[in-house]
């Protein structure tokens, strides 16, 4: 157990975080599979970029790698283009 004031509030502060990155990382996910269920083009095409700005924030934010991230994105380019 943690012997110093510092410590102890250290670990409240990764828990916060913690729940945090997960809520941003959780969100984004569900915004990305929303964005592969999409059928209209139109509707993709106005919805890609606010998901590309939110795996942006996560890169930002060190939750993701910037790889990671660049792929995702481009899978979803692929995805919206490919759309009738």
């Amino acid at each position: 157990m943690a012997n110093h004031k510092s410590a102890l509030k250290r670990i409240r502060s990764n828990e916060a975080k913690r729940l945090r990155n997960a809520y941003y990382h959780k969100s984004a996910r569900t915004s990305i599979r929303k964005l592969r269920d999409m059928t209209s083009k139109k509707e993709a095409e106005s919805f890609l970029p606010k998901v590309s700005a939110m795996i942006d924030k996560l890169v930002k934010r060190n939750i993701i790698h910037k790889n990671k991230a660049a792929n995702l994105k481009s899978g979803l380019a692929v995805h919206v283009n490919g759309l009738k």
